[in-house]
């Protein structure tokens, strides 16, 4: 793979430049961070590699981080959620970009492996994440290293999932000619800013088994990204997804939201608003209780299945709609999926059944089961606001990359310990204040009174750590 960029076409880049420039208007949280860091260059010299879907608001998010000193190297963190017009403006700027819309998992992991390879012994020192999957080569090459330096072997593989397959053959391939990279640059990363609940669930897991090997930003948790991307983003992304792929009609339909977290209710306003009966399921009681409360019937999703006209998960687990749900569905049920991975719905028993696939268009197939009933099926059981659609719009993004480049450069200030860390809170509302004046808000100034009054500075933060909005 050329170490200058893979994209679908270079002749895009104007195309992408005019957008850009567009979008950047609805961007004003890292308009403003451009502002206040281009001269000090708080990322200088720093490499950083991007894992994130590889849309325009992320070609202003790395475009950024260039402003602010850092060297990138970019990758898409999902098969079809690259803007290829997005990539090859970046591209165009020499800028190491390698994504398209329409990858194979073997290429997309190819791209995630050309973004983490600066050259011979040079890796990233930061590292923007979406989903966890730069995290989790690193620490998978580590693992594959740490055994083949004690066993003088390479273990076989044992995985039976297709993805974590194409995963071991190509970090075995890799370990040929650098037999010893990721340990040698792992001491040098200073650590990652996670974007989603998904991937910070994988660096969870990894803390609490003790093996994050360096420091990691929760940028998901913060209140200016999980309440505003995950519902605000959501709201308004699903509708543009669905009915880009099947121009249906929306109103009367029966929407089943599998999840009532920060992005199910987003999803949930969303089909509301537009006349759909909404059905929720849910496995925690006080979510449940959420939707409850809002108007919204909670039920197993068992005895949905003869009323639901169209189905979204949205509860980064998996198997959350299985095989046998989806031959009960109605007729023509549509199926799609708003969380980060494919597997919250059941797409490799899917396709190893007896239904006959037909591709409508790209990221809409239909699935006809022998008995003649058929269920559509939106990006491949993949990210549908962003796979069939364009994602979240530019001013909810400036919100979560905001965070993103506020969380780098507190990595590169501070160099913390390895472990897993949340946003401060006073970064928290910064990122607020960068883009209330762009709604024409006016904040009220508390008075010193007020503020003794309530135990906090004059200046914020106004809420305590735990405070949840």
């Amino acid at each position: 793979m050329s170490k200058k960029y893979k994209i679908k076409d270079i002749k895009l880049a104007p195309f992408g430049r005019k957008k850009i420039s567009i979008s950047e208007k609805e961007m004003p949280g890292l308009m403003e961070l451009r502002k206040k860091y281009a001269k000090t260059k708080p990322l200088k010299g720093l490499r950083i590699t991007g894992s994130l879907h590889m849309t325009v608001e992320t070609a202003i998010l790395i475009e950024t981080l260039k402003m602010l000193g850092g060297d990138v190297r970019w990758a898409s963190c999902n098969i079809f959620s690259t803007q290829d017009e997005a990539a090859a403006a970046i591209a165009k700027t020499n800028t190491p970009v390698f994504a398209w819309k329409g990858e194979t998992l073997e290429e997309y992991w190819q791209c995630t492996l050309a973004a983490l390879h600066f050259g011979k012994n040079l890796g990233p020192q930061l590292i923007v994440d979406d989903g966890g999957d730069a995290t989790l080569l690193i620490h998978k090459g580590y693992e594959l290293e740490e055994y083949y330096n004690q066993h003088k072997k390479l273990p076989k593989i044992t995985a039976t999932v297709e993805e974590e397959i194409i995963i071991e053959k190509l970090l075995r391939k890799f370990h040929k000619k650098n037999p010893n990279y990721w340990h040698t640059i792992v001491p040098k990363i200073i650590g990652v800013s996670e974007e989603t609940t998904t991937g910070v669930l994988r660096l969870e897991q990894m803390e609490t088994k003790d093996k994050l090997l360096f420091a990691a930003f929760n940028v998901n948790d913060s209140a200016t990204k999980s309440k505003f991307d995950n519902l605000y983003g959501c709201r308004e992304s699903l509708a543009d997804g669905i009915k880009r792929s099947t121009e249906i009609m929306l109103a009367g339909k029966t929407v089943v939201v599998c999840g009532y977290g920060d992005v199910g209710k987003g999803c949930a306003q969303s089909m509301k608003s537009y006349g759909c009966k909404v059905i929720i399921t849910e496995i925690d009681p006080i979510c449940a209780l959420q939707a409850s409360m809002e108007g919204f019937p909670v039920k197993k999703i068992e005895d949905t299945l003869s009323e639901g006209n169209i189905f979204v998960t949205a509860t980064g687990n998996r198997d959350v709609i299985t095989l046998k749900h989806m031959k009960k569905m109605n007729d023509q049920a549509i199926v799609c999926n708003i969380g980060h991975f494919d597997n919250e719905i059941e797409m490799d028993a899917l396709n190893k059944s007896n239904a006959k696939k037909e591709e409508i268009k790209p990221q809409y197939d239909c699935y006809t089961f022998p008995n003649g009933k058929q269920i559509f099926v939106l990006s491949e059981g993949r990210l549908v606001n962003l796979g069939s659609a364009t994602g979240h719009a530019s001013f909810v993004m400036s919100t979560s990359f905001s965070n993103q480049v506020l969380a780098q450069i507190f990595l590169a200030k501070n160099r913390p310990e390895i472990g897993l860390y949340k946003m401060p809170k006073y970064l928290d509302e910064e990122v607020a204040n960068l883009h209330l004046k762009h709604l024409n808000a006016d904040l009220t100034k508390l008075t010193k009174k007020q503020a003794d009054y309530i135990d906090v500075d004059i200046n914020g933060p106004f809420k305590k750590d735990d405070y949840r909005y």
